[in-house]
């Protein structure tokens, strides 16, 4: 761990990685064009994507990566045509980079935007990406998307060195971090580090101070286990987690045993984790495959939240009033997210926000 000791980190240098739920400056996306991440339905997938932005833009600014003018036009004939969908969504608000990306997940090959309470400095956290293990080759455009963008802003830019995705860290914004073993222990990413080795660089490089291992995530999920699929804070001591009421399925038991754990979790003041348990949807199958349907893979907009819906009336309904009675002061919004499922992501695996 010396390596890291001898690096001036983002902690060091007194910034950290706030909360979703604090007030944000923009949300980031990387526009989707690759057919394979959506086999025979990336045409499908452009509505909620649009309607998703369009939500955003009534109350902060939305920016987006896009390969060259090409892209960008098609991007604005496709939020034109959905624009009637959304009252009060501004155009004006989104703005385009020119930044090619390989694929869409911008949580995870997005920038980790930091920043320092007593500047005012916002700074960026370039970790690096393999495309969860090196599933997907290339990503190597992907990769380079955080300094990319550090340098469009004028932003200071840190570079751990070590593969990390937003989708498998989750933070109270108080100095806890929440994340998974079946992800950040999987061999495909940083083998050569210990679980504490893991840690530190958690601590030194999102400005924490405590770290809250969980287990396995859902069944269908590529990335090993996200932590955004299964529980979300939804304020400084409490989360949101999934159950699966029916004990046949095969989600029923890891979810169980990840409400255990959590229910013997203290956040970092020594305070006991306040748990609201969140539906499952019923299965969402495509091609005999299991998606890994949830709706903890909601984004906290500034004034909305916009939350994956499943065409299950009965466990939409129940999801979106609980995460309505959890963010009283915001807009909860449900947006048809059965086709975005088929690429193995909803709207927070395609986002990354910027603090103010």
């Amino acid at each position: 761990m010396s390596s890291i000791q001898d690096k001036v980190t983002p902690k060091s240098s007194g910034f950290h990685f706030p909360a979703e739920f604090a007030p944000q400056r923009a949300l980031w996306l990387s526009w989707p064009h690759k057919e394979a991440s959506w086999p025979g339905k990336l045409h499908a997938i452009y509505k909620p994507y649009c309607e998703f932005i369009l939500q955003v833009s009534r109350h902060q600014k939305v920016c987006i990566n896009v390969a060259d003018e090409t892209m960008e036009a098609f991007a604005i004939q496709q939020l034109n045509t959905y624009l009637p969908l959304v009252a009060g969504a501004k155009l004006s608000e989104v703005t385009f980079y020119f930044h090619p990306t390989n694929d869409a997940w911008c949580r995870d090959h997005g920038p980790a935007f930091v920043v320092n309470p007593a500047t005012g400095e916002k700074a960026v956290v370039d970790w690096g990406y393999n495309a969860w293990g090196d599933k997907y080759p290339p990503y190597d455009l992907d990769d380079v998307i955080p300094t990319r963008i550090g340098e469009a802003l004028g932003l200071k830019v840190f570079h751990p060195d070590i593969v990390m995705e937003g989708g498998s860290v989750e933070f109270n914004g108080k100095g806890t971090l929440l994340t998974t073993t079946a992800c950040l222990l999987n061999k495909n990413r940083n083998p050569h580090l210990t679980q504490k080795q893991i840690e530190e660089y958690l601590i030194q490089y999102y400005g924490v101070e405590h770290i809250l291992w969980l287990g396995d995530g859902i069944v269908g999920d590529d990335t090993d286990g996200h932590i955004d699929d299964i529980t979300r804070f939804v304020n400084e001591d409490t989360v949101v987690t999934v159950v699966e009421e029916n004990k046949n399925d095969e989600n029923y038991e890891l979810l169980q045993e990840n409400l255990k754990l959590l229910k013997n979790m203290k956040l970092q003041d020594g305070k006991q984790v306040n748990i609201i348990e969140l539906p499952m949807p019923k299965p969402v199958i495509w091609e005999d495959q299991r998606l890994p349907a949830s709706y903890a893979n909601f984004y906290i907009a500034n004034k909305t939240v916009i939350v994956p819906t499943f065409r299950d009336d009965i466990k939409d309904k129940k999801a979106l009033d609980i995460l309505q009675e959890c963010f009283k002061t915001r807009e909860v919004i449900g947006i048809d997210s059965t086709d975005l499922i088929w690429g193995l992501g909803s709207f927070h695996c395609l986002s990354q926000q910027e603090p103010v």
